[in-house]
């Protein structure tokens, strides 16, 4: 019988609710090697996300299926819109502000000594960014709006997507090495997160869990890497529902459109991740890379939340 782990309990899974979709839209087949943090700009209404090692930021204006890129001169990992309209990103241990013009600023370096670079970041409801960091020890760090970084978690595998419950009170955060999505209760205060404990683990057969985010009603969409599908449990943590893709590595999922409609999931044709599931694997070809578009019938995600760090001038 199959079966799944949520909240510390192993049960049933349930049957899974059935989705009618189309196929989902490709609409970049850029083959990136590490496709990741996809993020809507409501400000230029175009969805952005970034090729890590390169440092790539890709752009796609649904309007006309424009595709666009820009430089930000490093591996970036992840990257927030500031409330000024500029970009935050975290890159190879250094933060960078990209302005609307296209200037780059590095703000913050050598945040993350020993470690190789940032992965998956989010901004909170008050503006601080939770950002993890791999290589070596992962850790999660903890950037305040006046710009002072804090150590959260660490003695992590790959930390990696991260997420609220609509109504504040609890953070999400995936490591992918422990195939587990955690929730821990979270003070929108102080930015604090505490009492761990397991939200959802996948299978060892499954792949493993990338980047996600929460839709409008609560639900977590986690991205499958190895598996080629978003899962989506429900806020009890019980397996909900899966979308498939022609890519096994998918990467991150997020929502939006002018309704915020619209899910956008990134890829990835790197091979570097191949060490997690062991000599053995024969990797299914092609691995992805490319960016799709799918639209599922009555489901709706949510804004993410802008940071607004101030940092000092150097």
């Amino acid at each position: 019988m199959t079966t799944t782990t949520y909240l510390g309990e192993t049960m049933p899974a349930p049957k899974l609710t059935p989705i009618h979709h189309p196929v989902p839209d490709l609409i970049a087949p850029f083959r990136c090697d590490i496709g990741e943090g996809p993020l809507w700009n409501p400000d230029t209404r175009k969805l952005l996300w970034v090729d890590i090692p390169p440092g790539i930021i890709y752009s796609y204006d649904p309007s006309d299926g424009a595709l666009g890129w820009h430089s930000a001169g490093a591996p970036t990992g992840g990257m927030t819109l500031q409330d000024d309209g500029s970009l935050l990103l975290f890159q190879d241990g250094c933060v960078s502000v990209l302005d609307p013009a296209g200037g780059r600023r590095e703000v913050l370096s050598n945040v993350c000594p020993g470690n190789d670079r940032f992965n998956d970041v989010i901004a909170d409801p008050e503006g601080r960014v939770f950002a993890g960091a791999m290589g070596g020890a992962g850790r999660l760090f903890c950037i305040d709006t006046d710009g002072a970084v804090h150590e959260v978690l660490s003695g992590l595998g790959i930390p990696n997507g991260m997420g609220f419950t609509p109504d504040l009170s609890q953070f999400y955060f995936i490591d992918t090495v422990q195939r587990s999505i955690y929730i821990f209760d979270y003070d929108r205060a102080t930015g604090a997160i505490s009492r761990q404990r397991v939200f959802a683990r996948l299978d060892d057969r499954e792949g493993f869990p990338d980047g996600m985010t929460v839709d409008a009603d609560g639900f977590v969409w986690v991205a499958v890497w190895f598996g080629g599908r978003l899962k989506r449990f429900a806020p009890n943590g019980s397996l909900d529902r899966e979308v498939q893709f022609p890519s096994p590595q998918i990467s991150c999922p997020t929502f939006g459109g002018d309704d915020f409609g619209d899910l956008y999931v990134t890829s990835a044709n790197s091979s570097a991740a191949d060490v997690l599931m062991g000599a053995d694997y024969v990797p299914r070809v092609p691995r992805g890379g490319d960016t799709f578009r799918v639209r599922v019938d009555g489901l709706r995600g949510r804004p993410e939340f802008r940071s607004r760090i101030r940092f000092r001038q150097r």
